[in-house]
């Protein structure tokens, strides 16, 4: 004889599991962690930051000629 399974739970473990691979899949399209948004940020702002520091003229001086 064969097991005896109650279908409402596996009906709400099978949704579970296709919850979680829908999750997985968006995570992958749509998602990064916070941690590399905050590092492409630092990233960003440290390549303004050098740009801005090689300027021969500063802001002031481009808007006056």
């Amino acid at each position: 004889m064969g097991d005896i399974v109650n279908l409402r739970m596996a009906r709400k473990r099978s949704q579970r599991a296709a919850d979680r691979q829908a999750a997985d899949e968006n995570r992958i399209r749509h998602g990064r962690t916070k941690a590399e948004k905050h590092a492409e940020r630092e990233t960003l702002r440290k390549a303004r930051a050098a740009v801005e520091a090689h300027r021969r003229e500063t802001r002031e001086g481009d808007a006056e000629t």
